[in-house]
């Protein structure tokens, strides 16, 4: 009889610029069990490279992500950006938000070279700020992936929020001056981005997350990567299933909305979870969480096949599914009293993660 279990590695690599840069990998496993002693990876399903999100990391934080994905046969890796986690360079600096974007794509790209994973599909998984990083790697090499899973991405700015073009020409004008500067004013985005208090003091007291204030630069590129996206929605093709809390109040759950709306991919999928917040997979209610990783892990079922360049059928059958799964969801939480929203006030002011800011919140009725 065989058991699977996951195989956990860690690795540094160097970048382009000399940086050493942290790497992980979560890999499925069997152990068979006349000799449990031992166990060697198995060949995967498919390959899922995690982009985190801003200040965030991923041998602790991305743990469980890593753990589902690869206890459901998927070979899982990740990378922590210049700057941030494990890796080196200036704490949550971002000179140029493209170096995140080539890092992840020479790192990514040199996994899937390998020889056991040639031929395997390719799927990227981005929360937050990294689903920018997801998206913009797609945009490097459309045609290179097969498909990408967003969970709560940052990928437009709110209109409630979008900065006067004075400000930002204002603060481009220093910000060669003092790059690093942590001045840039924002909320506690971990409270009011994991809804479970448990869950939220274990994210706080995580020393490798940053939890100071912005630096100038970083806000500054932040903010020019989403205005960019916001401009080229159009531009994604790639298959996606783009994941948002409706109570999220660090990024607008209308971003979604609008990716899925404006971009032409011919397979797209959004799903909308009444009363979650932000940290979907990490902040949530232990039965909310299963209900999220369930739905990651069919999406990626469905999608994954050997050769990940074959879109036939795809082509010929697109498929796309507005899914605001208000009844669906409702009826669940009926049953197992887990979606009910604290209550909570309107917030104004802004998350930088997410560019979020002033919402009024609509409750559903329980």
């Amino acid at each position: 009889m065989t058991m699977m279990h996951v195989l956990y590695e860690e690795e540094y690599i160097q970048n382009s610029r000399g940086v050493k840069l942290f790497t992980c990998r979560w890999l499925p496993s069997s152990t068979s069990k006349s000799s449990s002693s031992s166990s060697s990876p198995t060949s995967p399903r498919a390959l899922v490279f995690i982009c985190h999100g801003y200040g965030m990391e991923c041998s602790g934080f991305m743990r469980e992500c890593g753990m589902r994905l690869a206890t459901a046969g998927y070979a899982v890796f990740g990378i922590d950006y210049e700057g941030h986690g494990r890796s080196m360079g200036a704490r949550c600096y971002i000179k140029k938000f493209e170096n995140i974007i080539n890092d992840c794509d020479d790192f990514f790209k040199s996994v899937c070279a390998r020889g056991e994973y040639r031929g395997k599909s390719r799927f990227l998984y981005g929360e937050s700020m990294g689903g920018a990083v997801a998206l913009l790697l797609h945009k490097k090499d459309p045609t290179f992936w097969t498909g990408a899973v967003l969970v709560a991405p940052m990928c437009k700015i709110s209109e409630k929020v979008k900065p006067h073009p004075v400000v930002v020409n204002l603060l481009t004008k220093v910000e060669e001056i003092i790059p690093k500067w942590k001045i840039v004013p924002t909320k506690d985005v971990i409270n009011s981005a994991f809804k479970d208090p448990i869950k939220r003091e274990q994210v706080r007291s995580n020393k490798l997350i940053y939890q100071d204030k912005p630096r100038l630069k970083t806000a500054l590129e932040m903010l020019r990567v989403s205005m960019k996206l916001e401009d080229t929605l159009h531009e994604v093709t790639l298959p996606f299933f783009v994941l948002h809390g409706e109570a999220d109040v660090v990024t607008d759950p209308e971003v979604s909305k609008s990716l899925y709306e404006q971009a032409n991919s011919r397979d797209k999928t959004i799903r909308l979870y009444p009363g979650m917040w932000h940290g979907l997979t990490s902040g949530e209610p232990d039965d909310n969480i299963e209900i999220v990783f369930a739905d990651i892990i069919t999406w990626l079922e469905r999608r994954s096949k050997e050769k990940h360049h074959d879109r036939a059928v795809s082509a010929q059958s697109p498929s796309q599914s507005y899914l605001s799964n208000g009844i669906e969801r409702l009826a669940i939480s009926a049953t197992m009293g887990t979606l009910r929203t604290p209550q909570r006030q309107s917030n104004s002011g802004s998350y930088l993660c997410g560019l979020k800011g002033r919402r009024s919140f609509r409750h559903s009725a329980m």
